[in-house]
């Protein structure tokens, strides 16, 4: 007794890339980095340092920042 064999009823493709991904994917990663930028560019942490120019750079990056994200 031979066993049935199954055929596929549509061939495989492999000439295109169809990938969906849901919208959190791309909105969760997005929403890390930009919460990590906004914790590197905090002008508190980098006035610590000795450098008031890199400081004062650093508080106009945030502001622009924090303006264009509102």
């Amino acid at each position: 007794m031979s066993a049935r064999t199954h055929t596929r009823t549509h061939p495989a493709t492999t000439g295109g890339l169809d990938i969906r991904l849901p919208w959190w994917a791309l909105a969760l990663p997005t929403l890390a980095f930009v919460i990590l930028l906004a914790l590197i560019l905090n002008p508190a942490d980098a006035s610590a340092g000795g450098d008031p120019a890199l400081s004062h750079l650093v508080e106009h990056v945030q502001q622009a920042v924090t303006h264009h994200a509102s």
